[in-house]
């Protein structure tokens, strides 16, 4: 294509050429103007010769009338081309001539349209007339300039459009003398053109510069025509500056929206409405500025930057991401404002701002991402750095104020960078976010640690009292209960004392603070409590256990042997007296320091209750244990009740009836190994009736012999075989135990008799006394041992599991 790369805008049967006028602009680099164009039309009688004159004028390539062929249509719709050589960019539109004979009766419908669309888009319109049609009531300019002020009628808020008329083939008559009267002619059609009320009144000079030149013939006086053109060229140079053909037009079209504008007008046009040229204007301005609105925003998000930001933004903090998405904001925003800064400022602004936040809304997820790993960061950095003070020995709360105050300040630093200077996006609530977050590890915290101080003094209490209450429990006497008062307050005080040092640092209110030793002190009177529920359920083992005691084991604490001597219902008494103490010690619970007769009242109901003199006295006794509580005593303090006392005493009795009741027998068993020899009347009976045999035996010295040998026999066998022990647990048992032991005695004696036969004469007397010796030390050895095993009852076995 050409230089002036001629397009055809607008065919002859009306249709816009879109892909035509796009490749017209790109050629011409049209967008690339801005509001720094001219556009240039030219209207007049078919083969007036406006093509021939466009070219010679602009240096374009519009086709031209071959006049050897004869007078007839050349140009046929519209047709646009690009100045060639003239600055500003200059485009020129060449309309079908009117007039023609080709369009019949269909001209005046094209011919006004064309025009209106001229008048409409151009800003400087040419008028080729002939010279002889001036002053010419019938001249054929006349429908022309009816055509184009009619039309002009239409625009709502026309542009101030220059109209020069080209006077063709000037003759001799000067342009002075033809100019006043073109613009006679000019103001009395303008004045017979029907207008709508508003401008009634309105001079033609605000509608049009009318301006007037004349050239010569182009076929009789052709180099006089071109330096005539050459002239009048130099008059569209800088034609848009002030001063200029065009200098003080109105409602200029951005460049890079002249092929959308032409498009909507010749619509609209076609469709024969009116052509409001503001609304036309804001609407062009609108398509525009919302397309290149479309394209930035399109831009942005494939803007790698972005991207790349956005990708960190989502794996943690980005170091400056404010002034980094700002500039790259900035940059899309200040793209925008380069492209539509030629479009009304009303609809820029308008789509800028909508740009912007569709922008924003864009960045802002990426924004809240960020905010929520600031949050998160500065959380954890605050959690570990509290920890680390704790773990350091710091005091709870300024330990708490001091991270707190440093994270929190990291937080506004970070939020701070965070910040995008096109949006005014409030960061208090992801602020007061993170600030719950603090408080709610903080009270985490607080009651964690609290709950450590608080079971750590619970489990120092639980081993100060559990093992001391309950030794002292099982050792029940008047003294256990002040005991175990003064056990409680002393080690209260020191878990109290402890507590409420660790305390100091939490900066509690004095009501919590009170509250909790409060509970600490409680809690160290509920474990004494618990525990002497605990004794009070093994009370009737305790008792047994303190009756087994007492019963079982002397004064210096060793055990009794039944040896007839004892005192048993005595001793029964004191046991049973000590167990009952220890009964009355459990019945309640006394850390309160209160006066009862709870020992009083089981005394005379349980221990005498059987005295015959205090008969009637025990009756009414008995009857005061007939009852669930105890006379002084608050219920909840209540261990034992006093009917629980009364089974529990009877139970004990009948369970530590047989270890009296063995101990007796024990006693009577030792009287009667003790009197193992014959009444004195059977001995005087043996002497009466033996005397006969006495005698006989005093005659015969050899019988003393044998009886002396029988005897030391059965001293022997009677030494070996510890008969007297033996018969201590019984005659039947002494009797078993002798028959297995007296073969194993009997061949003992004799060897050892074989062995003291083998020892040489020598040695008779010295072997003869140390056997003597040996045998008695053994004697008595085997005697002790035996006596050790066959010895009385020492001590009776109690029934535990009773």
């Amino acid at each position: 294509m050409d230089a002036a790369c001629s397009t055809q805008l607008i065919d002859g049967d009306g249709t816009f050429n879109v892909t035509g006028v796009d490749h017209f602009i790109k050629e011409v680099k049209l967008e690339e103007c801005g509001l720094s164009y001219a556009v240039v039309s030219i209207m007049g009688p078919q083969s007036s010769g406006k093509s021939t004159l466009l070219n010679h004028l602009f240096g374009t390539n519009f086709r031209e009338m071959d006049a050897f062929r004869g007078r007839s249509q050349t140009t046929k719709g519209i047709w646009i081309a690009r100045c060639a050589g003239i600055e500003p960019c200059t485009v020129v539109m060449d309309l079908e001539g009117t007039d023609g004979r080709e369009r019949g009766e269909d001209d005046t419908a094209f011919e006004k349209q064309s025009a209106l669309f001229a008048l409409a888009v151009s800003d400087i319109v040419l008028i080729n007339m002939w010279c002889h049609d001036i002053g010419r009531e019938q001249a054929a300019n006349k429908p022309l300039l009816k055509t184009v002020f009619q039309v002009m009628m239409r625009l709502f808020s026309p542009r101030k459009t220059t109209l020069m008329f080209v006077i063709r083939d000037k003759t001799r008559t000067p342009l002075e003398n033809l100019e006043p009267v073109l613009r006679e002619d000019i103001q009395k059609i303008w004045d017979s053109v029907p207008k709508p009320q508003a401008h009634e009144e309105t001079p033609l000079s605000d509608f049009f510069n009318v301006e007037v030149v004349a050239l010569s013939s182009y076929e009789e006086k052709e180099e006089q025509f071109k330096e005539q053109v050459y002239n009048l060229r130099q008059r569209f140079f800088q034609s848009v500056a002030p001063g200029g053909l065009a200098g003080d037009r109105r409602g200029v079209v951005p460049a890079n929206a002249f092929a959308f504008s032409a498009k909507q007008m010749w619509q609209v046009i076609k469709e024969n409405k009116d052509l409001d040229l503001p609304a036309h204007k804001v609407m062009v301005a609108t398509v525009r500025c919302e397309e290149i609105a479309n394209e930035k925003f399109a831009s942005f998000i494939a803007n790698e930057n972005w991207r790349e930001l956005e990708e960190a933004a989502q794996s943690g903090p980005v170091s400056g991401f404010g002034k980094k998405l700002s500039s790259i904001l900035q940059s899309c925003l200040s793209e925008y404002d380069t492209e539509a800064t030629y479009f009304e400022e009303g609809v820029r602004s308008s789509k800028k701002q909508q740009l912007q936040e569709k922008l924003l809304q864009l960045v802002q997820p990426t924004f809240q991402d960020l905010l929520g790993h600031l949050r998160s960061g500065a959380l954890e950095t605050f959690k570990d750095a509290f920890e680390k003070a704790l773990n350091a020995g710091e005091s709870f709360s300024s330990s708490a104020d001091a991270c707190a105050q440093s994270c929190i300040s990291k937080f506004d630093k970070g939020c701070e960078e965070a910040v995008i200077e096109q949006a005014k996006w409030d960061t208090s609530k992801t602020r007061e976010k993170f600030q719950r977050d603090i408080e709610a590890h903080i009270s985490s915290v607080r009651t964690e640690k609290l709950s450590e101080l608080t079971t750590l003094y619970q489990s120092k209490l639980n081993v100060a009292l559990s093992g001391p209450v309950e030794a002292l429990l099982d050792g029940a006497n008047d003294e256990t209960w002040p005991a175990i008062r003064k056990l409680l307050k002393r080690e209260a005080e020191l878990a109290v004392y402890g507590l409420s040092d660790a305390l100091s640092g939490f900066d509690m209110d004095k009501e919590t603070r009170n509250k909790m030793l409060t509970d600490l002190e409680n809690y160290a009177r509920g474990i004494v409590e618990t525990k002497a529920k605990e004794e009070a359920g093994r009370a009737l083992m305790r008792m047994k256990d303190r009756f087994a005691t007492i019963f079982s084991h002397d004064s210096d604490s060793m055990p009794r042997v039944w040896t007839g001597k004892e005192d048993i219902r005595e001793i029964t008494k004191m046991a049973r007296s000590a167990s009952l103490k220890l009964l009355s010690v459990m019945a309640v619970i006394r850390l309160d320091d209160e006066l009862d007769n709870i020992e009083k009242t089981l005394t005379l109901a349980l221990v005498n209750s059987t005295s015959n003199n205090s008969t009637n006295k025990s009756i009414s006794t008995i009857d005061s244990l007939a009852s669930s509580t105890w006379e002084q005593v608050a219920p909840e303090k209540t261990l034992i009740t006093p009917v629980q006392c009364k089974s529990l005493w009877r139970q004990f009795k009948n369970e530590t009836e047989y270890t009296v009741t063995q101990a007796i027998s024990a006693q009577e068993a030792n009287r009667r190994n003790n009197n193992w020899l014959p009444p004195p009347w059977a001995m005087l009976a043996l002497v009466v009736l033996g005397f006969n045999e006495f005698m006989t035996l005093l005659r015969n010295p050899l019988w003393l012999l044998v009886l002396f040998v029988g005897y030391l026999v059965s001293k022997a066998l009677w030494v070996q075989l510890n008969i007297s022990e033996e018969f201590r647990n019984g005659a039947l048992p002494g009797l078993l135990s002798l028959s297995t032991k007296f073969l194993p005695t009997v061949m003992n004696l004799l060897k050892k008799l074989a062995e003291e036969g083998q020892v040489p004469s020598t040695n008779t007397n010295q072997n003869s006394m140390n056997s003597s010796a040996q045998s008695e030390v053994t004697t008595n050895g085997e005697s002790s041992s035996s006596s050790s095993s066959s010895s009385p009852v020492r001590s009776v076995p109690i029934d535990k599991s009773a």
